[in-house]
């Protein structure tokens, strides 16, 4: 778990002291500096994994590289080679890259292939420890619902074509590798944590798309017509104002669990998502005008007054315990 500080001013206070805050200076400046090596190493290994993707002339060699690489990575992890320890690392996550690529281009985008990449990419980043694969590994099942994004000139895309099962699905995954954090040790924890916080993104794309074209259930009737094949032009089923809804109530309740729970990450990304959907739905119904911009401009300062509010309400009460102690002392 990490948890922010203001050093400088915990030592004007004198609730730190200045040998205290040096101390934890320099632990913060060691994960600063292998923070940025992870992601250099990060873009790095997927630039040359789908250079070598493509390159590769049949999957079944894409497949091949990748086992070698993994297996290279897991041999270079065993005690007493620490010092190859970044180079196995490099092996592994693009070994189970490469992998994962030939799968699905041996099954040419299957639901299967997917399924197994998304298994592979969860075992290979517990194995790894890498937070990257665990993060792919939980978009790749995202991707079994339909879940997809496309870019082309200037523009960006997002489509989930399931929201209430992308909903559903991932606040489950969310709720349980968050719990499942607490009872690991710090490598595994952050996993479980990497899983979580990409489960929130995908929940909250599944409310997002939701609130503006509802949900037809094409899984759902599909499978229920015994042809899961059948994708054709079905009726709106439920329409967005349940997810318009929904979406509200819970970023609220998620902004009070994490404000009570001290979760910043989680306080920050609700916000986030907060803005997101207010301004959606906003210019959604009052459409792009100057007195639409200047009202939801003044509504949205209201929100974060109340809430600065809110929290210093939260504060005051161990505050103000604390000082009669200290009188009665």
């Amino acid at each position: 778990m990490k948890i922010t500080l203001d050093l400088s001013k915990l030592v004007e206070e004198g609730k730190l002291s200045p040998v205290e805050a040096e101390r934890l200076r320099r632990l913060a400046a060691k994960d600063t500096s292998s923070l940025a090596i992870n992601l250099l190493v990060g873009f790095g290994v997927v630039a040359v994994s789908v250079g070598a993707l493509a390159l590769a002339p049949r999957p079944e060699t894409a497949l091949i590289l990748g086992l070698v690489a993994f297996a290279v990575g897991l041999a270079l992890t065993f005690p007493g080679k620490e010092q190859w320890s970044l180079f196995a690392q490099i092996c592994l996550v693009a070994g189970a890259l490469m992998f994962s690529g030939g799968v699905l281009a041996f099954g040419k985008g299957a639901l299967t292939a997917m399924l197994i990449v998304t298994v592979a990419l969860a075992l290979a980043s517990i194995v790894a420890r890498s937070s990257l694969l665990m993060a792919a590994a939980v978009l790749t099942l995202g991707a079994c619902l339909g879940a997809r994004t496309g870019y082309w000139h200037a523009t960006y895309m997002l489509a989930i074509y399931e929201p209430l099962l992308t909903i559903v699905l991932f606040s489950l995954i969310a709720l349980g590798t968050y719990y499942a954090s607490k009872l690991l040790s710090a490598d595994y924890e952050r996993l479980a944590l990497v899983a979580a916080r990409t489960s929130v993104f995908m929940v909250n794309f599944g409310f997002w798309i939701g609130s503006l074209w509802g949900d037809r259930l094409l899984l759902i009737r599909s499978l229920l017509q015994g042809n899961p094949n059948l994708v054709t032009n079905y009726s709106e089923v439920i329409p967005p104002l349940p997810f318009v809804i929904g979406w509200t109530v819970a970023l609220l309740g998620a902004g009070i669990w994490a404000v009570w729970e001290n979760r910043r990450w989680m306080v920050n990304i609700t916000a986030v998502f907060f803005g997101i959907h207010f301004y959606t739905q906003w210019f959604e119904r009052l459409g792009l005008a100057p007195m639409s911009v200047l009202v939801g401009g003044l509504l949205m300062l209201a929100f974060a007054l109340g809430l600065w509010a809110f929290n210093r309400r939260l504060a005051t009460p161990t505050g103000a315990s604390r000082t009669w102690e200290e009188v009665g002392q």
